[in-house]
């Protein structure tokens, strides 16, 4: 048996919708899997991911953990296993490069199971981080609004409106997430929260029926600010970009920077010296397995 996962890239968050809003964009990991007698063989490719020298070849890499879990779970243990893994979502940037580690291998595992990806491909996979907006992006595609309840993860997908053209600047600056998230604070003072909520709100409308509403929509006093002194560069051109009237945030955890344009631009007037500035287009599709 041999087939290939493909895995959009995603950003989390879009500004206010901390943990909440994710959205795949059109950079994609691929992943052969190969049913082997025994064993297990993961070669890693660097396909434009700036580096993966520091991935495990074993049972620990992430690809792998997942897909053993999701065969855990629909009870198949398979005998062998060869991967080669085509790495084009910069590592450590923000782009979601581990939920689409993980939801690569929850849908090679549902696909070696003969199963289609269902609710609970999602939990396998959102377990893995303690939140569903990335991998609820890399499974769906569009824009996705992830939520827990009674400690399971659950998202809708929307369709965002089709004139949005996300741009990132990606530095060659790595961060971690766990990192930047020890900077937020244990409380907010209530008028922020109560600011963040409705411009969460208002990003959900902006974001799928009016984008003109996108500069507003995306103003985020939650956790951007607190992560800042943590990407200055990162957090200085997205001042720039805003006060040149551009709806742009911090993508995830950092340190790219993602613009919400309607035409694939970033005004010449902003200095983007240190960051590769690409657009991307929407994924609409979401993980897809061929053969």
């Amino acid at each position: 048996m041999k087939f290939v996962v493909r895995v959009p890239a995603s950003t989390a968050n879009l500004g206010p919708g901390f943990d909440a809003l994710g959205m795949a964009l059109a950079l994609y990991d691929v992943v052969e899997v190969q049913v082997a007698d025994a064993g297990l063989k993961v070669e890693v490719i660097d396909a434009g991911a700036g580096g993966v020298q520091d991935v495990p070849t074993d049972e620990s890499h992430l690809v792998v953990r997942a897909l053993y879990r999701a065969c855990a779970h629909l009870g198949l243990r398979p005998p062998g296993l060869h991967l080669r893994c085509h790495n084009a979502i910069p590592h450590g940037r923000g782009l979601g490069s581990s939920a689409s580690a993980v939801v690569a291998g929850v849908a090679a595992g549902y696909t070696l199971a003969g199963r289609p990806l269902d609710e609970h491909a999602l939990r396998l996979a959102a377990e893995f981080e303690g939140h569903a907006d990335n991998a609820a992006a890399s499974l769906f595609g569009g824009l996705a609004i992830a939520w827990s309840q009674n400690g399971e993860f659950h998202a809708a997908r929307l369709t965002p409106h089709a004139s949005i053209r996300p741009v990132v600047a990606v530095p060659q600056l790595r961060s971690s997430t766990d990192e930047t998230r020890r900077l937020l604070p244990e409380t907010v003072p209530h008028t922020d929260a109560a600011f963040t909520a409705g411009r969460a709100a208002l990003a959900v409308l902006a974001l799928t029926e009016r984008p003109e509403l996108l500069p507003a929509a995306t103003e985020d006093r939650l956790h951007q600010d607190y992560r800042a002194p943590a990407l200055p560069a990162s957090a200085a051109l997205v001042r720039a970009l805003r006060e040149s009237g551009v709806a742009a945030v911090i993508s995830g955890a950092g340190p790219t920077v993602l613009a919400l344009t309607t035409d694939g631009d970033l005004p010449a007037t902003v200095d983007t010296a240190g960051f590769t500035v690409t657009e991307l287009p929407v994924d609409l599709v979401g993980v897809q397995v061929d053969g």
